[in-house]
């Protein structure tokens, strides 16, 4: 068992909650409390792309002072 009451190898899905930025209050259920969350939102394009698509990135980072469910993941406002 780790720090955190898991056993190692076992995939258990958590609940998380991300806060701030676009996708402020979006929940969702994660494995292995991953640091970083990367959500994405497809930009709409003028003119041809020739097949191109384009998406505009926002991260969120994992509140580590959050140790039970829902985990807190923050806008990372460095994010591009």
């Amino acid at each position: 068992m780790d720090d955190q009451g898991r056993i190692p190898g076992r995939t258990e899905w958590e609940a998380a909650v991300l806060d701030g930025g676009p996708a402020h209050g979006v929940r969702m259920r994660v494995t292995d409390r991953p640091a970083v969350v990367q959500v994405t939102y497809p930009c709409e394009l003028e003119g041809p792309a020739g097949g191109a698509q384009a998406e505009a990135v926002y991260v969120y980072r994992r509140d580590p002072r959050v140790r039970g469910e829902p985990l807190r993941y923050g806008i990372d406002r460095a994010s591009p």
